[in-house]
């Protein structure tokens, strides 16, 4: 990892133990950062952060170290839980309580995701809503700029890095043990599902070489692909316990 994000890591524990003593349990960063893929250029740092109380009083402690993670370093939000709160959401956040568990940074405290169970059955579900949602959105945006090459292109950039984690999951839906490399993870997805790998590919190379003039051309493979992804997903694991009951 870079010195300086290094440094900026250090300083926030810094600032947040400061501000809120022994209120903060653990500190924990994840996402690509840790998982060895981090790009200074198109990488967030993603951080967790546990504390014993959520009361206003303390979040308000907080604040001025949110504002400057935010606002000075441009950097998401962190995640505010308590460890009860963080053990009590495995089954709604499966898939992101799963990439914490496989590729994380201790930069404070204890271990927060050792030894949570994360259900399976409800991952596979979450994977699915995941990647339908992405899918609506990315039509939704087409409709708005069918004929703005520039704003296809970023649309496409800025939901891949999602879309790719979500491949990442879908790997292991389907029994799969999965490496932290994109390529890898495009290759493979497609040999299982019978999505064109070029339709994710393209669009990960629009990272570094934007290729305005076939724009269309990759969106409409990129969509595709997706959908391809969704369609094996339930045919070839099917969610038994989620289906329809079809009543007389």
């Amino acid at each position: 990892m870079p010195y300086n994000t290094d440094s900026m890591l250090k300083e926030l524990v810094a600032r947040l133990t400061e501000a809120a003593g022994d209120n903060v349990v653990s500190i924990l960063l994840f996402g690509s950062a840790a998982r060895g893929d981090f790009s200074e250029k198109r990488s967030d740092l993603n951080v967790l952060v546990c504390v014993r109380s959520t009361a206003l009083v303390e979040l308000k402690r907080l604040a001025p170290s949110e504002r400057w993670w935010v606002e000075h370093e441009n950097q998401p939000p962190f995640l505010i839980f308590t460890p009860t709160e963080l053990q009590h959401s495995a089954d709604v956040f499966s898939v992101e309580i799963l990439d914490m568990q496989q590729h994380r940074r201790v930069l404070h405290g204890s271990d927060p995701v050792n030894g949570i169970s994360v259900p399976m059955n409800l991952h596979r579900v979450q994977v699915e809503h995941e990647l339908r949602s992405a899918l609506l959105k990315l039509r939704q945006h087409y409709l708005r700029a069918s004929d703005d090459n520039d704003a296809l292109l970023q649309v496409a950039v800025k939901s891949f890095s999602s879309v790719l984690a979500l491949l990442r999951h879908a790997l292991m839906d389907f029994g799969e043990q999965v490496s932290g490399a994109a390529a890898d993870t495009i290759h493979r997805i497609a040999a299982r599902t019978g999505a064109e790998a070029q339709g994710f590919l393209a669009v990960s190379a629009l990272r570094d070489h934007p290729d305005r003039a076939n724009m269309r051309a990759i969106y409409g493979d990129y969509l595709y692909s997706i959908e391809k992804v969704i369609s094996a997903l339930d045919h070839q694991v099917p969610k038994h316990e989620w289906q329809r009951v079809h009543h007389a």
